[in-house]
């Protein structure tokens, strides 16, 4: 049976920022993950978790441990993104000034989430908000 978990994720926290895939990577430690596994699933859902915190005005991150492989769903309620693909480019941002000063927006966030999954999807309405999917094999 799969483990869930659900985390609230405040937009333009940065204080708040990590601490989901924190608590992720404390209970795949638990279940015995391997590291190199834990690794990447941490990669992806900070990420995740960070494009929250960066661009939208709310989200949430579920989270279920499988017993083969981890996933992730996060919503977020905020501007959407016009052109995924553009977006998928390593660079390209729309982060503000003020975020980009705080040392983030450096547009690595969607491909690093690419580079550590095995499956990622993404689902965005612009002016709504965007649904990002991502399944990682143990």
């Amino acid at each position: 049976m799969a483990l869930k978990l659900e985390f609230n994720i405040v937009g333009g926290d940065f204080n708040l920022a990590g601490k989901a895939s924190s608590k992720i990577k404390k209970k795949l430690v638990q279940l015995n993950i391997d590291p190199k596994m834990i690794k990447r699933i941490v990669v992806a859902t900070y990420e995740a978790e960070l494009n929250v915190v960066a661009h939208a005005y709310s989200g949430i991150l579920n989270a279920c441990f499988d017993p083969l492989f981890f996933t992730a769903t996060v919503t977020d309620k905020g501007p959407g993104i016009e052109d995924i693909d553009k977006a998928m480019e390593a660079g390209f941002s729309t982060a503000s000034g003020i975020v980009r000063e705080m040392g983030f927006g450096a547009g690595m966030g969607l491909p690093n989430i690419k580079k550590n999954t095995d499956e990622l999807k993404i689902e965005s309405v612009v002016g709504k908000g965007t649904t990002l999917f991502f399944k990682i094999y143990y």
